[in-house]
């Protein structure tokens, strides 16, 4: 699964990239000033279109992943789910009681949900949760996240995790491929999706290789520049 990063204001810009062949749309709400009447509209722009809508929220909450999942988005990105706690936390904000804590107060989620007829029940079988390893905390205690009911994906943001484990966004340092290493072995113990950041095709296949399926593709900024930038070498400028 490759997911389509929307950092920018624009629900043109979801729209377009939730037709391009992504699997989903990674709407950015941690690092972006992407508001949540913003991520209503491109979950209203987006309805029917190819790829489904996620959102990163803020900071793992109850509060948080009910107000974007009360929008209609059809998963949830948990930043610095570092404890088994938390990781419980994120899986009981998307599930309704008795599965979970999510409260009750759908409204608009149902008007753009595909089987709004039987929307707590569709929401609890369907939506998405996808909690981030980005602390060396998390890796120490990584078996028990795995094993958390309703973790569907753990996704391991590398660049926090190398500042966490003190390599200031190294990417290439042993400790590092140590760490996402046992990352992964957990998420293939406990039968979970194991997901990173992907920058081009070649990482792509090659973190296929290392047992990943799930990947962030570069953000809808960094599409247009590199577009740019090909298009400006190309006629010289």
């Amino acid at each position: 699964m490759i997911a389509g990063t929307v950092t920018t204001s624009s629900v043109d810009i979801a729209a377009h990239m939730a037709n391009l062949g992504f699997d989903f749309l990674w709407v950015e709400m941690e690092h972006s000033p992407i508001t949540l009447e913003t991520l209503r509209n491109m979950v209203l722009a987006t309805r029917g279109l190819p790829a489904q809508t996620f959102a990163r929220v803020p900071v793992n909450e109850i509060w948080t992943a009910k107000r974007v999942l009360d929008a209609g988005v059809s998963g949830v990105i948990f930043p610095f789910t570092s404890t088994p706690e938390l990781a419980q936390q994120a899986a009981a904000a998307c599930h309704y009681p008795p599965l979970g804590r999510r409260g009750s107060g759908a409204g608009l989620a149902r008007l753009s949900w595909p089987d709004p007829g039987r929307y707590p029940d569709s929401a609890d079988e369907n939506v998405t949760v996808i909690v981030i390893i980005e602390e060396a905390r998390a890796v120490e205690r990584i078996d028990e996240i795995a094993a958390t009911p309703g973790v569907d994906a753990m996704f391991i943001g590398t660049s926090d995790l190398s500042f966490s484990l003190g390599l200031r966004g190294d990417q290439n340092d042993p400790l590092l491929h140590e760490a996402i290493a046992k990352v992964v072995a957990a998420g293939k113990r406990h039968g979970k999706v194991v997901g990173r950041p992907a920058g081009t095709p070649e990482q792509v296949k090659e973190y296929v290789r290392q047992g990943f399926r799930l990947f962030q593709a570069p953000t809808d900024m960094g599409f247009m520049a590199a577009g740019v930038k090909r298009y400006l070498e190309g006629v010289g400028t």
